[in-house]
Order: structure tokens, then C-alpha cells, then sequence
């Protein structure tokens, strides 16, 4: 009995593991059996195959075909696996070359007409290729940008297959994909941080944060401005690197929420999940865990807004990504490692009505009603925000100005700035002041004496803890870097401290 031998992968996470897929015809009832743990949707391939194959005038044998995805300890799961199950069974039959499978990865759900289409998670496959020495890999042409994201594989698109049986035959080959022209990185149509009127303070915040990639908390009264605010974050942040690029077109590829036929990522992320969601809609869940919101997130800006009316459970769902960077899902399938390091931003009312402190409108909710508000987010969760930031209402006089706020490209060239100064210090740009190690901190942000007296004092006064302490001395630095400063003086320390939790809640 000849068993032909063809090449996919499996997804696990963001990872992906080769998989064998074996194909061997049988003596028994006629019949195509897949075994190896497939999934649902893998076992249901078979009707797909047996049309498609029919389709292009190969109809199965009336004999046994049996299937085995190897390793067959590990599970299978999605359609991903269809073009390379068809390959092995036409080379089990004679209908194509065995030998013309070698060196190749194929990856694509077939359609019932044999059209190929495409399945999330090709760019992790395409580096496990990689790795595996296959320099080749077949796809549908809606995933072609993404698989050529990694360098040195060949990255051929087929729409149809028939044609890929053509070019295994030898008769009609692919033709590669070819990356189009790289377009510089511009400032597009992001909402540009001039249409801002007022609110000088949280411009000024808005700032620190992109410039030190710190937290923000955004507190003021419903019209404000706080979402305004909010979107146009990532236009001042700094481009993605090419391995943040590559990261995070990992993660949306793999949670399937990578747009058909885009390659790399080129602009930030910036998520903005409903305050109903879920924790597992949050950090990612499933039977077979996928990245949820915060790792969408990752290398961009996670915006909560109201964000007291997020359930308790999916708040301290924040604290680990938050310390880390990182988020762990455990399954009984098994346990997943998903980064998560991006720039929180929420956004609260000052009170259940969110009136309170507006000139406008009179607020109705008592003392026990706004601590009762303010007390559904926790301490430790504040704590982790740098940032405190009231957002007032704007008078008339300053929405019918004339004058002509900064633009978010000006704002965006001090930024750069300032990060570029942090990554002289420590050798690695992904080294934010907001993610330094406290070691690292001490060395890079020693405070000047008069600076860290005035800290002391407010430690005691404002009753703050020792990792708010941190918080002000990475956000007393980050200032220091905007303003080109060697040193981190009282100057940088008292800005920093007049963004420690203005809304009226003590972190302890």
C-alpha cells in the first residue's frame, strides 16, 4: 500500500506546528476516512474535497481512502487543512506526482467548485515553513500579501484547484507573488489632534502618554471630549517597526480579523470594546484559545470608555497585561501566551449622571452614589493608570475660537523626540519609560535631590503607593525627554504629580 505525503500546519495559539498529512488507499468499503483529532470542521472536509475533486474531473475512488494528519496527538481544527488533504489523496491515486509535494506547504479551504479560499493564521504558517525548510508554500491569492511578509519563502497563489494540480503535474505552473512597492509611512486619514478645541491639559497628557507609552484615565462629563481625545492617540504615535509590524499582523491574522488580501499592518491598532464584553472577549478564549481584545491591542491603544459599567471580573482582567504585557489563557485544551502591550486609555464619567462639577447642568447623584460609582474600579487597577486626567466641560468662547491648535503631525515630531531619547539610553526602542524594569528605572530616572524630596512629600500627602510612586517618577522622566532634559528635575516631578487621580479615588 503507497502512502503519498503532503506538507500543511496546524495553528496552536500564534504559533503554527507542520503537520503530515498521509494518504492511503484501502481495501475496505469505498468511503474517505480522516483521522489524527480533526475538529468538526476538519471531518466535514471531506464533502468539500469530494467535490471539488469532482469538479476538476478526479472523482474519488470507489475504494477505501484513508487520511492521517500527523502528529496525530495534537488537535485539528479549522478548514486550513482541505488543499493539502486533496493533494495527498490525487497523489495517493497516481492522479499527480507524489514527488511534485515535496518542499511545498499547501494551505487553503476548498469551496465546493474547487475554488481555494483563504484561512486565518497563514503568516505563522508560512514561518513554521520556514523553519521546516520548505521555501514554498501555496495559498489562496486573498492570503498571498500576508505569507510574503516573511522572508525568503516563495509565495505561490492559486485560485482554483486545478491549478494547483497543473502545476504539480508540471503542466502549468504558479506564478510567485511579487510584494508590491513599500509606500512610505504619512500621517493618512487618522483624526488629526487640531480638531481639538480647549482642553489644553489632556492634550498635554495625551502627549506624555505617546511619548512614554503610559495609561490614561480621562474623567469629565459626557460631551466633553474624552473619545475625541481617545482617537487621536495613535496618530501621534510613533510608526510601527518592521518587527512590530510583523507582531502584530500575527496576532489579527491568527484571531481571523485580518483583512482578505492585506499584508503587514502598517498603522497602530486602536480597539474599542463595547462595556459589555466579556473577560474572555477581553483576553481571548475559545476551546482553542484566540487572542481577544487586549492582544488586538498589542503595539497600540486599547480605549475603555464608561468604564465603570465594565463588568469587575473583566477590570481585573487588565492588571496582568497591564504589569506584563502579556496575557495567559488556560483551557483544558491547554494553556496560551498572548502579548498584550498596549497604551489603556479610559474614559469615565465623574458620576453616575456625569454631571458633577459641570456649570451646565445640575448633578442629581449623591455622596453614596458617586462612591458607589467610583468604587467599581479597584485600587490596584488605578494604580497601574499614570495618568489622571479631568476632562471639563468646554465654555462656548473656546469652541468658536480662532486660533489654530497643533496639528497631529507636530505633536507626533516631539514625540519621536522623546522616544528616540529613551532608546539612546537603553540601546532598545521597544523600551519605553512605562515598561522599564524598577533596576533599570533607578538608573535611568534618578531623581535630583530637590526632586525627590518633593516626592517624598506627596507620597504622604496624597497617600500614594509604591508603585504609583514608580508611575510618577516614569512620568516626571518622560517629561524630562520632551523637553530634552538630561536630568529629571522638581519642575518634571510636579507635572507629573498633578496627574495623580484627580477624579477623587485614592489609590492605596
Amino acid at each position: 500500500m503507497t502512502v503519498a505525503r503532503a506538507w500543511s500546519a496546524a495553528l496552536v495559539g500564534l504559533d503554527a506546528v507542520p503537520v503530515v498529512v498521509e494518504a492511503a488507499m484501502g481495501l475496505g468499503l469505498p468511503g474517505l476516512t480522516v483521522v489524527g483529532l480533526p475538529d468538526a470542521a476538519v471531518r466535514e472536509s471531506r464533502e468539500r474535497i469530494r467535490s471539488a475533486l469532482r469538479q476538476i474531473g478526479f472523482p474519488l475512488p470507489g475504494r477505501s481512502v484513508v487520511v492521517n494528519l500527523a502528529p496525530a496527538d495534537l488537535p485539528k481544527s479549522g478548514t486550513g487543512f482541505d488543499l493539502a488533504l486533496a493533494m495527498a489523496i490525487l497523489a495517493a491515486t497516481g492522479d499527480v506526482p507524489a514527488e511534485g509535494l515535496g518542499g511545498m506547504t499547501l494551505v487553503g479551504e476548498l469551496a465546493l467548485d474547487g475554488e481555494i479560499r483563504p484561512v486565518p493564521g497563514v503568516l505563522s504558517i508560512a514561518e513554521a515553513s520556514r523553519a521546516e525548510g520548505r521555501r514554498r508554500i501555496i495559498v489562496a491569492p486573498g492570503n498571498a500579501a500576508e505569507a510574503s511578509a516573511v522572508p525568503g519563502v516563495e509565495v505561490l497563489p492559486a485560485s482554483h484547484l486545478g491549478a494547483v494540480v497543473a502545476h504539480v503535474a508540471g503542466r502549468e505552473l504558479l506564478v510567485p507573488y511579487v510584494v508590491p512597492p513599500a509606500v512610505p509611512d504619512e500621517l493618512g486619514d487618522e483624526p488629526d489632534l487640531g480638531e481639538v478645541r480647549g482642553q489644553a491639559m489632556a492634550r498635554r497628557a495625551l502627549e506624555i502618554a505617546a511619548a512614554g507609552g503610559h495609561n490614561i484615565l480621562l474623567s469629565g462629563p459626557p460631551g466633553s471630549g474624552k473619545t475625541m481625545l481617545a482617537r487621536r492617540l495613535p496618530g501621534i504615535l510613533p510608526p510601527l517597526s518592521p518587527e512590530e509590524a510583523l507582531e502584530t499582523t500575527r496576532i489579527w491574522s491568527a484571531a481571523g480579523r485580518l483583512r482578505t488580501g492585506s499584508g503587514l499592518l502598517r498603522t497602530r491598532p486602536f480597539r474599542s470594546p463595547h462595556h459589555g464584553s466579556s473577560a474572555p472577549a477581553l483576553s481571548g478564549g475559545g476551546s482553542d484559545p484566540r487572542p481577544g481584545e487586549l492582544s488586538l491591542a498589542h503595539h497600540g491603544v486599547l480605549f475603555l470608555d464608561e468604564l465603570p459599567e465594565f463588568r469587575r471580573d473583566a477590570l481585573e482582567a487588565l492588571r496582568e497585561p497591564l504589569e506584563e504585557g502579556l496575557v495567559r489563557v488556560t483551557r483544558a485544551s491547554g494553556s496560551r501566551t498572548f502579548p498584550a502591550r498596549f497604551i489603556l486609555v479610559a474614559a469615565m464619567n465623574p458620576c453616575p449622571c456625569g454631571f458633577r462639577g459641570d456649570p451646565r447642568k445640575e448633578c442629581t447623584c449623591t455622596e453614596h452614589d458617586v462612591g458607589r460609582y467610583r468604587r467599581k474600579i479597584s485600587g490596584p487597577l488605578l494604580d497601574r493608570i499614570d495618568l489622571h486626567v479631568e476632562v471639563p466641560a468646554l465654555p462656548s468662547s473656546d469652541l468658536t475660537a480662532q486660533d489654530t491648535p497643533e496639528s497631529s503631525r507636530l505633536v507626533r515630531e516631539r514625540v519621536l523626540k522623546a522616544r528616540a531619547r529613551q532608546a539612546a539610553r537603553t540601546g532598545d526602542a521597544r523600551l519605553t519609560n512605562a515598561v522599564l524594569s524598577p533596576a533599570r528605572l533607578r538608573v535611568t530616572a534618578a531623581l535630583q535631590p530637590e526632586a525627590a524630596a518633593l516626592l517624598a512629600r506627596a507620597m504622604d500627602r496624597l497617600a500614594l503607593s509604591a508603585r504609583a510612586h514608580q508611575r510618577v517618577v516614569r512620568v516626571a522622566r518622560t517629561i524630562a525627554d520632551l523637553e530634552g532634559s538630561p536630568d529629571t528635575g522638581p519642575s518634571q516631578v510636579a507635572e507629573a504629580l498633578r496627574y495623580r487621580s484627580p477624579t477623587g479615588v485614592q489609590t492605596r
